[in-house]
């Protein structure tokens, strides 16, 4: 049987959006009136169809009924949690590497009280969530032994819980998510999408802690040797569908989690042209989307000559683009950079 996606697109910002929503020209994004979109794009393996929400009537009855359960997790408001706002977009989620060998900042902030003034200076410049990690995901790394894994976080985990900071902890590892649940973490993101160990799911469910199914293909030391697809973007839909069933049928109830393409992850640039391009798919599928873009190397691979060390325009220009598709965290090494950037943007979509 044919499958269908449903793809908001062509969005309003501010007041404009809040005058179309209240003209009943457009539909409001995930219930916030900031933001909304009055076009939908009607998606299969092997067809797409534009067209106005004013036209989702003329659909055939069985395609109207898809499309419209697709509208309601697309519009419906998103609850708060982990220190995450949803009604003010985007939240930042601020990247604290303590290992030696992370792709972008490996070695910088792993020595004594390092990760912890950086993980601060993230927060005052305006981070919601800080996200912590001790062992390195990047293309070609290896797995290292939990005790090396908890010894790189815990004083900076200790310190920022002692200072209320809100904190997500990046491990694959279920004994060191519970070791971090325990010292106050937040939200656990698993770049694995819980495949890694198979107590993770059970960790969560003990805690009821909100979490992040990231998309990977393969794993780290083998993910970007030539990775293959037969539509990268309906495969990755069709992974969250397959990843969110898997967790409600291991008692998982709850609705406070986060859905993450994983860009660079098993994908070459194509690929990752396409999930950002068409970012706003995953909105049918009802949760917050997170997206980490900093310093990818697809920045790189578009820049050419203009590649710079730490890639901040190009971070900024994909975190803008995300921004104007509706998503809801990104995740980013320069702050402060993209904090100034977005702050521009919303002032000068007021008029």
């Amino acid at each position: 049987m044919k499958k269908y996606y449903t793809r908001a697109c062509n969005f309003y910002y501010g007041i404009n959006s809040q005058r179309l929503i209240n003209k009943k020209k457009a539909l409001p994004l995930n219930g916030n009136l900031k933001i909304s979109f009055d076009h939908i794009e009607i998606l299969s393996r092997n067809s797409n169809k534009l067209i106005h929400i004013k036209e989702i009537k003329n659909l055939s009855s069985k395609l109207r009924k898809k499309v419209n359960k697709d509208l309601k997790n697309i519009s419906k408001k998103k609850k708060n949690f982990s220190n995450l706002n949803f009604k003010n977009l985007p939240n930042i989620m601020g990247v604290v590497n303590l290992t030696p060998d992370s792709f972008s900042d490996g070695g910088k902030y792993n020595k004594k009280n390092k990760g912890y003034n950086y993980a601060f200076k993230l927060f005052k410049s305006g981070s919601n969530i800080i996200d912590v990690g001790g062992e390195s995901t990047r293309p070609k790394s290896q797995e290292i032994k939990i005790k090396n894994e908890w010894n790189r976080i815990n004083n900076t985990l200790n310190k920022l819980k002692k200072k209320r900071i809100s904190t997500s902890l990046d491990t694959r590892k279920s004994f060191i998510m519970e070791k971090g649940i325990k010292l106050g973490v937040k939200l656990i993101n698993d770049i694995s999408g819980l495949k890694f160990d198979n107590q993770s799911i059970k960790v969560l469910k003990k805690y009821n802690k909100p979490f992040v199914i990231h998309h990977i293909q393969g794993n780290p030391s083998t993910m970007q040797k030539n990775p293959k697809y037969n539509n990268v973007l309906f495969d990755v839909y069709d992974y969250f569908e397959e990843r969110l069933r898997h967790v409600r049928l291991k008692g998982i109830k709850h609705n406070n989690i986060i859905i993450d393409p994983g860009i660079g992850f098993g994908k070459n640039l194509k690929h990752n042209i396409t999930l950002i391009s068409k970012i706003s798919l995953f909105h049918s599928l009802g949760f917050p989307i997170l997206v980490g873009m900093s310093r990818k190397k697809f920045i790189k691979d578009i820049a050419g000559k203009n590649d710079s060390k730490q890639r901040i325009g190009g971070t900024i220009g994909s975190a803008l683009f995300a921004l104007m598709q509706g998503v809801q965290i990104l995740r980013i090494h320069d702050v402060n950079e993209v904090i100034q950037s977005i702050k521009i943007f919303k002032e000068l979509i007021k008029n």
